[in-house]
């Protein structure tokens, strides 16, 4: 079921009585979801991710513009009719409830023609459960289960409903780290196994940018950037969108273009054909940096951070607007990273250029 959200938008009152200044969530959302396509909301909190997806599942009522599922105009049409299944963060299981009862429970509250026999009720209840691999425990109730295995009764109660569209909002926030790991990818398989349209909100840009098929950046309401992960983070589109996605995150530097030639402090870093003069942000991710002997760009070395295959350099420059500078190297080339200073030649993919009022992208020819 593809979604399509025409010029979303939704503004709720001032809390200041004396302002009276409206609050805008979601400004102009316009974006076709594709059939079974998992679809990642990013964003810092406030940015409007939430609001809109309880927008899409009918919790939320838009200020403009209209949600179809397929062909159907579904925006005035209220959430139990819309045939979404949606996962809260905090899970809300009814506790008195055993595993079984909590998945069967929103069969049970199906009238006239979609009233199923109980027999059917208990079989879908057992075919969700056995989706998220937890049929073993229909008889215990939620106090007896783990934080992860709690989420899974979760997603199944959603899944029993077979949705036309599944939504999660942050349904991985209360988990630990490994849990987290564990379960996105359990997430990313019930996906692929059902084909049910996802959407998937998160603040996670590791989360997002790991099981997404694409991913939508907003910022205070406002789409940033559509894409499939990888293109996102290769071709940002600006500054916000190249700090929020990436770890270690992207170095950014003062710099200037001068006679087509980008300059970090003093020095002539990269060539950048066809970039007016003019003064810009430089986002350097942290790969994108090659010790070399004599390079360009010259930064104090503070430590070296040893992962194995690869090595973080540590270290520091005047005209970097990030506490420190790390680069992401092969173990064999930090060899030769000792002393006091390790100098950089550039990838100049790796390199990214913004204007310096409005943040926007500034292009130039990658030779």
């Amino acid at each position: 079921m593809k979604v399509v959200l025409q010029n979303l938008t939704k503004v709720f009152p001032s809390r200041n009585k004396k302002s009276g200044e409206e609050v805008v969530a979601v400004n102009d959302f316009t974006f076709e979801i594709p059939d079974g396509k998992l679809i990642g909301l990013l964003g810092p909190s406030g940015c409007g991710k939430s609001t809109t997806l309880y927008m899409i599942s009918g919790l939320q009522k838009p200020t403009g513009g209209k949600i179809f599922f397929g062909d159907d105009d579904v925006t005035e049409l209220s959430a139990e009719n819309r045939g979404v299944g949606l996962v809260f963060q905090n899970y809300a299981l009814y506790p008195h409830l055993t595993v079984k009862q909590n998945i069967m429970f929103p069969l049970e509250n199906l009238k006239g023609a979609d009233k199923l026999p109980k027999q059917k009720m208990i079989e879908r209840a057992y075919e969700a459960a056995k989706l998220v691999q937890i049929d073993n425990l229909m008889e215990r109730k939620p106090s007896e289960l783990s934080g992860g295995q709690q989420q899974r009764v979760a997603i199944a109660r959603a899944l029993v409903k077979m949705p036309k569209v599944l939504l999660l909002d942050e349904p991985l926030s209360n988990l630990d780290a490994r849990l987290r790991l564990q379960t996105r990818e359990e997430i990313r398989r019930i996906q692929k196994e059902t084909g049910i349209t996802t959407i998937f909100v998160t603040h996670d840009q590791e989360e997002a940018m790991s099981i997404s098929d694409m991913i939508v950046v907003m910022k205070l309401g406002v789409v940033q950037q559509i894409g499939a992960p990888q293109a996102v983070y290769d071709d940002p589109t600006n500054l916000f969108v190249a700090k929020f996605l990436g770890t270690p995150p992207i170095n950014v530097f003062e710099g200037e273009v001068k006679a087509g030639k980008l300059y970090i402090g003093a020095a002539a870093v990269l060539d950048v054909p066809g970039v007016q003069d003019q003064p810009v942000y430089v986002g350097i991710r942290p790969e994108g940096f090659i010790p070399t002997a004599n390079g360009p760009l010259t930064c104090n070395l503070s430590g070296v951070d040893v992962m194995g295959r690869d090595v973080s350099l540590v270290t520091t420059h005047s005209a970097s607007l990030n506490p420190v500078v790390r680069s992401i190297v092969d173990a064999d080339a930090a060899k030769n990273a000792s002393g006091i200073t390790v100098s950089y030649s550039l990838k100049p993919h790796k390199v990214f250029l913004f204007n310096k009022e409005t943040e926007e992208r500034v292009y130039f020819e990658v030779k």
